[in-house]
């Protein structure tokens, strides 16, 4: 027997049913308890949506789409199928080494898809171009590659600067497995430098990446102005409470990097974590989502990447979390603190202290040059 169903919240801690027969047009109300409806997964929609505004006025997508750790040849199609997905949000940066891929998807999407001032495109100053005479002529390397006249938003990569003119990652003559550092520009003659571009007209705001709260204080104290943006790592496994705290009260957006984790450490995956999995299996989502939910929550903006299609699309499908389930994922990362982007880690190594970390305390030569 066919039927036709429509539903309203009842006023009894329920919602009724209201089941009409098409047969003999009787009216039958059945009334499902709440408990039963809040373990019925929740539904998953697409993005909601949502901007950000930014300290000079302007907005950046909640969910972004990353393309970091990406190989050749696969972030073309990758971001094709981000913006065919809804993403309006994509981070770049000149030492990934694939903006000219980025550049040939963004041909294939505007203005057949998408207008480009519906883009929200980041990109990275690079460690080798932290001269002030160097600074611009980077950014038009980038604006070449990604074949845009513009970028909403131009970062530092990092507080530390490379020898420029030898490569992406200069070796030291005397420790070739070590970078070498180009110790005279510091980090305000290199945020001054960036704050020059602004009056270009190719870039709408400009920001920092993994800078820590004392690196922050010094380009602030020395010039007045804050970044707009600070891309740092943060997960549950490290959420960076007084990070977070201290970009709030100062107005610099936080955009989150690694939502989701990665394998530069060989640590344990954050979506392989059984209270991750059990959260995403109550709610009928994929880890993956939780863990972008999980940032959102916060209230900053998260950057997942992928290359894969689907996966692509399912982690631009939001979900909400309750905050008793966001205190559950956050509490993965108590005394189980993993930093998974440790730079001194890396082949070549850096040996500079750049946060603190027991890794850096024993083994850095350098400590960043603030002013």
């Amino acid at each position: 027997m066919s039927t036709a169903r429509r539903s309203v919240t009842g006023t009894g801690g329920g919602r009724i049913k209201y089941k009409k027969s098409l047969k003999n047009k009787g009216l039958c109300l059945v009334l499902i308890p709440n408990s039963i409806i809040a373990s019925t997964p929740r539904q998953i929609i697409m993005s909601f949506k949502k901007t950000l505004q930014l300290n000079n006025g302007i907005t950046i997508p909640q969910i972004g789409f990353g393309t970091w750790l990406s190989k050749p040849h696969e972030v073309e199609n990758a971001v094709v199928w981000a913006v065919e997905a809804g993403y309006r949000h994509l981070d770049c940066a000149y030492v990934y080494g694939n903006q000219d891929e980025v550049g040939a998807a963004l041909k294939k999407v505007i203005p057949s898809l998408v207008k480009r001032e519906d883009l929200s495109i980041t990109s990275k100053l690079w460690n080798d171009a932290h001269q002030a005479s160097q600074v611009e002529k980077q950014l038009d390397i980038t604006l070449s590659q990604l074949g845009t006249p513009y970028l909403d938003l131009y970062l530092i990569h990092w507080p530390v600067a490379f020898v420029s003119g030898r490569g992406l990652f200069p070796r030291r003559a005397n420790k070739p497995d070590e970078v070498e550092f180009d110790e005279e520009p510091s980090l305000v003659d290199t945020w001054k430098a960036m704050l020059a571009l602004r009056d270009t007209g190719k870039v709408k705001a400009v920001g920092v990446s993994n800078f820590t709260i004392d690196h922050l204080k010094a380009i602030i104290k020395a010039t007045g102005e804050r970044p707009a943006v600070n891309q740092i790592e943060a997960h549950p496994l490290l959420p960076q409470d007084e990070l977070v705290e201290y970009c709030k009260q100062e107005g610099i957006h936080l955009t989150a990097y690694s939502p989701l984790g990665n394998n530069l450490r060989g640590k344990t995956k954050l979506v392989d974590y059984p209270k991750v999995k059990e959260v995403a299996d109550r709610v009928g989502a994929t880890t993956a989502q939780v863990l972008v939910a999980w940032g959102v929550h916060r209230g900053y903006s998260v950057i997942p990447k992928s290359v894969q299609k689907d996966r692509i699309i399912k982690n631009f499908e939001q979900i909400t979390l309750s905050e008793e389930d966001y205190q559950k994922i956050s509490k993965i990362g108590v005394n189980n603190h993993v930093r998974f982007n440790v730079p001194i880690t890396y082949s070549p190594k850096w040996s500079i202290n750049l946060f603190d970390e027991e890794e850096e305390k024993g083994q850095a030569e350098f400590e960043v040059k603030k002013e």
